[in-house]
């Protein structure tokens, strides 16, 4: 096996496991998202010890700057709506809506950033949206606090949309470690002032809770995220595609399997789940022909 398909499915494996280990912590969904994005950021500070990072940092337009602010911001809110979700809608449905996010990117590509834009990938939208109709309007029949974590985890889907479309057109012209240290250090910075505003703990956690999160920030944040980054520049655009729904299918099968949270799909999460997954792989799909490394920044399609 090429060693880039190997890290591949080491960084699908690794995203899976973050939302089964917020659902294993007993925190409030503010706090872990805080310190996820604290921890991440402090792991990848020892990249400034380069001077070469040090030095396109401080040289970094005001433009930029600004932009990475926003799109940190935005990043913020991609993960306080999609951790609060899990507290009220099962890991399949959050985990599914929340990486339904090429149906927004997509045609928005298409229209900023002059990205092409096919048939495939319109029909592979209305596939996704009849979906989420199917997943969000079936299961609300179960109780209201299911519709209120479907509806979080479909605004942390349009989050991740934004952010990633800022990040592409950023990415063209700032490197991984300068744009990942920038956006994440804003994203923790905001949410520590949202912990502040809603009194969310932030000393008061068990180490149990705390370990999970350190684990969170390394396994998904860091190692799943930047295998990602490595190996799909290296693969062609369907297997990309393909890759994107390794996230959803591991993190359900893990939430199934795992004894303390063993969380059985609905019926509707299931028929919803599959044309959304077919609708993300249509919609993503771009220069399948491409056979050799290619450009782009498609670690950004995780955002788990």
């Amino acid at each position: 096996m090429k060693k880039y398909y190997l890290g591949l499915i080491v960084a699908i494996a690794s995203v899976s496991f973050a939302a089964v280990l917020i659902v294993s912590t007993d925190t409030a969904p503010l706090t872990i998202a805080f310190y996820r994005l604290l921890f991440t950021t402090l792991l990848l500070l020892p990249f400034l010890l380069m001077p070469r990072y040090r030095a396109e940092l401080a040289s970094l337009p005001r433009s930029r700057v600004y932009l990475m602010t926003g799109i940190g911001v935005v990043q913020a809110g991609h993960f306080a709506f999609w951790i609060t979700s899990l507290e009220y809608t099962s890991v399949a449905s959050s985990v599914i809506l929340v990486t339904a996010h090429p149906v927004l990117v997509t045609p928005l590509a298409a229209a900023v950033l002059k990205e092409r834009y096919t048939g495939v990938n319109a029909a592979g939208i209305g596939l996704s949206l009849l979906g989420v109709s199917i997943l969000v309007l079936g299961n609300y029949g179960l109780e209201a606090a299911t519709l209120k974590g479907n509806l979080l985890a479909m605004l942390g889907g349009a989050a991740a949309g934004i952010y990633i479309l800022g990040g592409r057109s950023m990415r063209r012209t700032v490197s991984t470690p300068a744009y990942a240290i920038t956006v994440y250090g804003v994203a923790a910075a905001v949410l520590l002032t949202l912990c502040l505003a809603f009194r969310a703990p932030l000393a008061s956690m068990h180490g149990w809770d705390l370990g999970l999160i350190m684990l969170m920030a390394l396994g998904p944040g860091i190692l799943g995220h930047t295998l990602y980054n490595w190996s799909l520049k290296y693969v062609r655009a369907g297997v990309a595609s393909v890759s994107l729904l390794g996230e959803p299918l591991g993190s359900s099968l893990l939430a199934l399997a795992i004894p303390w949270i063993r969380q059985v799909p609905t019926l509707y999460t299931l028929a919803g789940g599959c044309f959304i997954l077919l609708g993300i792989y249509l919609a993503s799909r771009h220069g399948e022909e491409q056979t050799g490394p290619h450009d782009g920044d498609p670690g950004e399609a995780s955002v788990l």
